[in-house]
């Protein structure tokens, strides 16, 4: 069946300059969503070995509400329900940010629990009977080793956290696809546009993952 339809690549290199602007924002949403979630994962990861037991609620009511709710749901639901509670305005990029950092950080602090249940016992009791507080085995002990562990899994999660950025699109923010999907709109080739915009996140993965099996053999982690 003949559509009359023909590639023109020239669409795709015209729309490039727009499509980089959207794809510097989404490699900062990463970023910087990835930094707060990682420091929120430690916490609450934390809070998940914690004895406490209101610790240990708090930390696991968190982990799962996010877990159990679409990142999208909860872009939403950031962007447009907690300004009319709280009465305040939030910009879409801040709204975008915060969504991935809370996103990230349920599922980091599961890796987080996760690395440090796996350390050795006997190691953390040599710690101790060495005299060394509780925080000092798990600076010392504790923590190094675990950190090891949570690298090709911290690794994966930036990766997934890049890639959900472009759910952001519901709210506004101007990240790669949606910067997509403007241009699109304007020109109607999709098959050329949307195809530099996977380009374009194939590239950004393909770098994390790269950078990653370097850090991982560098780090001689197994």
């Amino acid at each position: 069946m003949n559509t009359g339809f023909t590639l023109d690549w020239s669409f795709a290199i015209e729309a490039l300059p727009f499509l980089l602007k959207g794809m510097k924002y989404t490699v900062l949403i990463a970023i910087v969503g990835i930094l707060i979630g990682f420091i929120i994962g430690i916490v609450v990861g934390l809070g998940r070995l914690s004895k406490s037991k209101i610790l240990f609620s708090l930390s696991t009511v968190y982990v799962e509400i996010i877990r159990g709710t679409p990142i999208m749901v909860q872009a939403l639901y950031i962007y447009f329900a907690l300004p009319l509670m709280l009465g305040i305005k939030i910009d879409p990029l801040v709204a975008g940010v915060v969504t991935i950092a809370l996103n990230a950080g349920a599922y980091i602090a599961e890796i987080v629990r996760g690395a440090v249940e796996g350390v050795d016992n006997g190691q953390i009791e040599a710690g101790r009977s060495l005299g060394l507080t509780k925080l000092q085995t798990l600076y010392r002990i504790t923590w190094p080793q675990a950190f090891r562990r949570m690298i090709p899994p911290l690794g994966n999660q930036f990766i997934i956290s890049l890639k959900d950025t472009s759910l952001l699109t519901v709210i506004g923010v101007g990240e790669l696809t949606r910067q997509g999907t403007i241009v699109v709109s304007s020109n109607f080739r999709a098959v050329e546009v949307y195809t530099a915009v996977a380009v374009l996140y194939l590239v950004l993965t393909l770098s994390i993952s790269i950078g990653l099996r370097f850090v991982e053999r560098r780090l001689h982690v197994k």
